[in-house]
């Protein structure tokens, strides 16, 4: 006897990961370059100089034993000072090594967080759109999921509904800005409305409730478009955070967990992502990576690429008929289907080569995720394919 549960997570991927193994097939019947593939978050820039430049000297440089053994559980201590000192020099937070986990990216830090905080009988609720695995990793430790859309058009937060779907089961909420799928920055408007209610909640029922707030796009925003610090409004937060999209190394895995000091059981909770790391087997992050960190810091990628796909996107398809929901940040364009069925209009869509998202699975209806971060080139060879795609439904 196995686990069902794990059996049917694993018999079936997500729907973007489904698209983009079709997209892999596709490319090898009729050409890569025929294939218009925006299904993957998957950066298509260099990562910055500074990586390269890194690795080769800590390579050259540190002893093999130094540079491949284990680090500490929670990470390699010098770059977890680093990583606290960047944090309080950017955004004047008190963070030091002792409130810092080293992790496998993105998704362990999520998980780990869940798993630190999560008891019987919690819920978790995620603001729609929202990342499709953030059910997977809140069921996975324990949680009911509760989703709560936000205003449809901007996708700022719809406080009236957050205010209702908060109760006395309510463990924390899932925040991501920028958004993905949506490119969506929650303005400080919207942090601070979010911070305001969750603190009367905690009156009102008497126990903490979470912010766990995912910011893999922090730094990829456009123009002067800034992204507010979501623990310098409200205490009791924890930031998962991974340089897959800043440093484009979404292969190599590695990120980390602030756990704010302002909470008021800070070091319990941190002990608590120690044990979570430890139970789940997410102890001692990869090391050559850690140890590249302190290095990078502040470094991002060359994101004009995403910028310039950004605009042509949003102006070929604007003009074309197609409602878009302009991004301030992260590489995500989140487009109006041209039927009420998004499924039914993503598989039209494949007529023409063109591989889009539904957005069912990201808790909302009606919509698909262009992923643009892709080469420019591709960009320019897709506009036909969505002007077809238009004309089919009499859009021009």
């Amino acid at each position: 006897m196995i686990s069902e549960k794990m059996l049917e997570l694993g018999r079936k991927s997500s729907a973007i990961r489904e698209i983009f193994e079709y997209g892999r097939k596709r490319k090898a019947q009729i050409g890569e370059e025929n294939v218009f593939d925006f299904s993957l978050g998957n950066p298509s820039v260099c990562p910055p100089a500074v990586v390269g430049e890194t690795i080769k000297k800590i390579v050259d440089e540190l002893d093999p034993t130094e540079l491949h053994g284990y680090t500490s559980a929670p990470g390699d201590l010098a770059t977890r000072s680093a990583v606290a000192n960047y944090l309080a020099e950017k955004y004047g937070t008190d963070d030091t090594a002792d409130n810092i986990y080293m992790t496998v990216g993105a998704a362990a830090s999520l998980t780990i967080s869940l798993k630190a905080v999560i008891c019987d009988g919690d819920e978790v609720i995620v603001l729609a759109p929202f990342f499709p695995e953030y059910r997977v990793f809140a069921e996975s430790a324990g949680a009911k999921l509760v989703v709560v859309p936000c205003r449809e058009g901007d996708f700022q937060l719809d406080a009236d509904a957050l205010s209702k779907a908060v109760n006395k089961n309510t463990k924390a909420v899932i925040l991501n800005s920028p958004n993905n799928p949506t490119g969506a920055v929650f303005s400080e408007a919207s942090i601070k409305t979010l911070a305001k209610i969750l603190s009367e909640k905690e009156a009102e029922f008497s126990h903490t409730i979470y912010i766990i707030s995912d910011e893999p796009y922090r730094e990829l925003v456009y123009g002067d478009v800034k992204v507010p610090y979501t623990a310098n409004y409200y205490d009791d937060t924890i930031s998962c955070y991974s340089f897959s999209k800043s440093l484009s190394l979404p292969g190599e895995r590695i990120g980390y967990i602030c756990v704010s000091k302002k909470c008021g059981d800070w070091k319990d909770i941190f002990f608590a992502v120690c044990g979570a790391g430890r139970a789940l087997g997410f102890v001692c992050a990869p090391s050559l990576m850690q140890k590249i960190i302190p290095a990078c810091l502040g470094k991002t990628s060359d994101i004009a690429v995403y910028d310039t796909n950004r605009r042509i996107l949003y102006k070929e398809l604007t003009d074309y008929g197609y409602e878009c929901v302009k991004p301030d940040g992260a590489f995500y364009m989140f487009v109006k289907a041209l039927e009420p069925d998004a499924a039914a209009f993503c598989e039209k869509a494949k007529k023409h080569e063109l591989l889009l998202v539904p957005s069912d699975s990201f808790g909302a209806e009606g919509y698909v995720r262009i992923s643009y971060c892709v080469t420019t080139e591709q960009i320019m060879r897709s506009l036909p394919a969505f002007k077809a795609l238009a004309e089919d439904y009499g859009k021009i």
